[in-house]
């Protein structure tokens, strides 16, 4: 079955595919988040399914040891799991996630975080989200559960 629905980023009357709306709904959820705006996340793209999205280690984001607060990892990671588990189109929030810190970030660096849909049910959904260095080290792995809570993220196109 392939899904089509108005993308609210374009003109009126027009449709798009799967990844497309994946993608607009990203959009709408990043445009409204305040941290993504507070700490400069951009979102490097996102698909049914996946996400990824980057920011850059401020000195104001490092911890007392001079490394990237976890919080903030964290935060990174999860806005990419956001973005995933929304991407059917489905209001969908965190149930559950825990993560693993595996090397620091460091101030000046660009970390990038993508995620994965790796099971998907009726009401549930397991994500993985890697986040990674500019080297391409595994900073941390972030596990997220996710639970609909039903009604759509943006609107779907009425006319078919």
């Amino acid at each position: 079955m392939n899904v089509r629905s108005v993308n609210f980023w374009a003109r009126k009357g027009e449709t798009m595919d799967k990844d497309a709306r994946a993608l607009a709904i990203a959009k709408k959820l990043h445009a409204l988040e305040n941290t993504s705006r507070a700490w400069d996340l951009k979102l490097e793209g996102a698909g049914e399914g996946w996400a990824r999205c980057s920011m850059i280690i401020r000195d104001d984001m490092l911890n007392g040891l001079g490394t990237a607060h976890g919080g903030v990892i964290f935060a990174l990671a999860d806005t990419a799991f956001a973005w995933t588990c929304n991407s059917h189109n489905v209001r969908t929030f965190a149930q559950n996630a825990s993560i693993s810190f595996l090397s620091p970030g460091k101030a000046g660096e660009k970390l990038t975080a993508e995620a994965r849909e790796e099971t998907r049910g009726e009401r549930t959904g397991v994500y993985i989200v890697r986040v990674t260095g500019e080297d391409g080290r595994v900073v941390a792995i972030f596990q997220g559960l996710a639970r609909t809570a039903g009604g759509a993220v943006i609107e779907e196109d009425e006319n078919g």
